[in-house]
């Protein structure tokens, strides 16, 4: 029996002059296929001359990496490069693991001169406006009395903020400010808490920040009564999270996509 080795496919005689004409007229992706038929047609199809025009057209923002590479960046490359880059920022961001609803939302409020408050709001019972942004509202009533909650206003107040994972399974420290807050006779106290980074390859370029924030807002009321000892005291508190590019509240699902990241070994419930 005699044994036969495997000979490459011989490569279609077609005339370089009819492959070259025809290449001038293919679109990215198939210049990019036809390269791949074989040596002389990769040499042809990958020419500087065939995608310089290409890439001057589609991505004229990038000619510069071209000159930066030492040698040069062949006009190809450069543009597989930046068509994979724009695919990507075009591309829908997945859908969080977690939900409100499996989050908790503590918020304790306290100063010297009044009493400590707890703010306890399941995920469940919180609003979402037309566009659904990661601010909530809260009041500071006793739940059961509905009887407004009394802590002076004081620039010694502290506030922490804390999201736990259903069935304190995880916690995550919002803020932890203590008489970080800005009060101003007749206005309102706030707080703010930079966020740390995620660690994700999504995480800002910054190193340890992860380009938001998380703000919080006592809103002040006169104490019911009035009279010369009435007081200011917390009447509502506001929190969310904001974007520290456009200083605009980030949307629920981008600061859920961050907050799993630090509930990690507890996604596998929710898969």
């Amino acid at each position: 029996m005699s044994s036969t080795t495997s000979q490459p496919p011989p490569e279609p005689s077609i005339p370089w002059q009819v492959i070259d004409l025809v290449a001038n007229n293919l679109d990215p992706k198939t210049l990019a296929t036809a390269a791949c038929v074989s040596k002389s047609w990769y040499s042809t199809m990958s020419s500087d001359h065939r995608w310089e025009h290409l890439c001057i057209s589609h991505f004229p923002t990038l000619q510069h990496l071209r000159s930066i590479a030492s040698p040069p960046l062949p006009y190809h490359r450069l543009y597989n490069i930046a068509s994979t880059a724009s695919k990507r920022r075009q591309r829908t961001p997945k859908t969080p693991k977690i939900t409100l609803n499996n989050l908790i939302f503590i918020i304790t409020l306290n100063n010297p001169k009044s009493e400590t408050i707890s703010i306890i709001r399941t995920g469940t019972e919180l609003e979402l406006d037309h566009k659904p942004l990661f601010r909530f509202d809260f009041d500071v009533r006793d739940r059961t009395t509905r009887k407004w909650l009394k802590l002076e206003v004081s620039d010694e107040t502290t506030v922490t903020w804390n999201i736990v994972l259903r069935g304190f399974e995880g916690v995550f420290t919002m803020m932890d400010c203590k008489g970080k807050g800005s009060f101003i006779s007749g206005s309102d106290g706030w707080f703010s808490a930079e966020l740390p980074s995620s660690g994700c390859c999504c995480a800002s370029s910054c190193g340890t920040s992860s380009g938001m924030v998380s703000e919080m807002r006592l809103v002040i009321k006169e104490e019911e009564g009035g009279g010369e000892g009435r007081r200011t005291v917390v009447g509502s508190v506001n929190v969310g999270v904001l974007s520290v590019v456009s200083w605009r509240y980030v949307s629920v699902d981008n600061c859920l996509r961050y907050l799993q990241h630090f509930f990690e070994p507890f996604n596998s419930v929710f898969i």
